[in-house]
Order: structure tokens, then C-alpha cells, then sequence
């Protein structure tokens, strides 16, 4: 089990991780729609994920989406290197309806974020713009090369869920167990 706190004036988080689990989420941020986002990603990452974010919510979900994208990243980043006997590499697509995003991504340690997904407005009281500071929050912090795309859709709901639900799913099969990979770099080392 990963452990991370963090404090800061604008938030307040205790995240735990467990990095082969079995998709067990109790999450807390005060922000119903991000739940629902972070509960998928325990789902189909099958990452246990406890989660508590006190935030400024009284002026806006800015700050505690993304210092829990910070958390998240770094507790991955812990959790992950030294990184061995993992596939590194991985990509899916979700389908929801009308909408199909792609999450392709690379444990490299070296943190990099494409998100091609043109989405506007609200999911309720949610900005969508919050969507791309969170992955680029959690792929900096993890050290992850991660790469969004929104190949089709219409629902904003349905996109950013598809977005959850692949980058999940890319990160499940990129940390597959493959003993015979050793250190998956020809440098020995990432």
C-alpha cells in the first residue's frame, strides 16, 4: 500500500494506493462528478484507491482536482519504480455511446502529455477544461508519457468517462506482469 499526504492552503489529501488490487475505491472530494470519474479508474485499473480531498470548493474545483491529480501521480510513481518485469507500453479504447477515446501511454519516467479531446462547458457544475489538468498533474507526477484522444463524440460526459475508463485500462496492461522483460529498456534503466 502507496501512501501519500499533501497540505497546502487551497487543499487537503490522504491518498492509498494499492497498485495490484482488485478496483476497491472509496473516494471523498466534495466533488460528485470527479468521484464517479475516480471510482471508474479504480474500477478498470483494478487499482485500490482510498481517497479524501477537503478543497476550496467554495471558489471553484480547480485546485483540488488538480493536487489530486498531484497525489495520484506521485503515489503511482512510487509505486511503480524502480520499474521491472512489467510490459511499459500500453493503449486502449473505451466506447460509450456516440463518444471512443484513446489512451496510449508509456512508463518511461519521463512525463509528457498529448490530450486531444475538444470538449467545452459543464458536466454539471464540473468544468471539462479541469479534465486535462488533471491527467497532465497525474502524468508529471508519475512520470508517465501519456497520450488522450477523443476520436469521436458529442456527450461531454461521455468523453471524459471514455477518458478515465482508457487511461485506466492503458495503465493495467502497461503494468502486466512479464518476468521475462526485466528492466523494459535497452538502457537497463528508466
Amino acid at each position: 500500500m502507496t501512501k501519500i499526504t499533501r497540505k497546502t492552503k487551497e487543499t487537503d489529501i490522504t491518498l492509498e494506493l494499492q497498485l495490484y488490487g482488485s478496483g476497491k475505491s472509496n473516494i471523498q472530494t466534495g466533488i460528485g462528478f470527479f468521484d464517479h470519474m475516480l471510482e471508474a479508474f479504480s474500477k478498470h485499473s483494478l487499482i485500490d484507491l482510498n481517497l479524501t480531498c477537503k478543497g476550496d470548493l467554495h471558489i471553484d474545483f480547480h485546485h483540488s482536482v488538480e493536487d489530486v491529480g498531484i497525489v495520484l501521480g506521485q503515489a503511482l510513481k512510487k509505486a511503480i519504480y524502480p520499474i521491472e518485469n512489467v510490459e511499459r507500453y500500453a493503449n486502449a479504447i473505451v466506447v460509450m455511446d456516440e463518444a471512443s477515446v484513446e489512451s496510449s501511454l508509456d512508463l518511461s519516467n519521463r512525463p509528457f502529455l498529448v490530450y486531444l479531446c475538444d470538449i467545452h462547458g459543464k458536466v454539471g457544475a464540473f468544468d471539462v477544461e479541469l479534465v486535462e489538468e488533471f491527467f497532465r498533474a497525474v502524468a508529471f507526477q508519475a512520470g508517465i508519457t501519456l497520450h488522450v484522444e477523443c476520436k469521436r463524440g458529442k456527450n461531454n460526459h461521455h468523453i471524459i468517462e471514455a477518458s478515465f475508463k482508457s487511461f485506466a485500462v492503458a495503465l493495467r496492461r502497461a503494468l502486466s506482469k512479464n518476468s521475462a522483460m526485466g528492466i523494459p529498456s535497452t538502457k537497463g534503466v528508466l
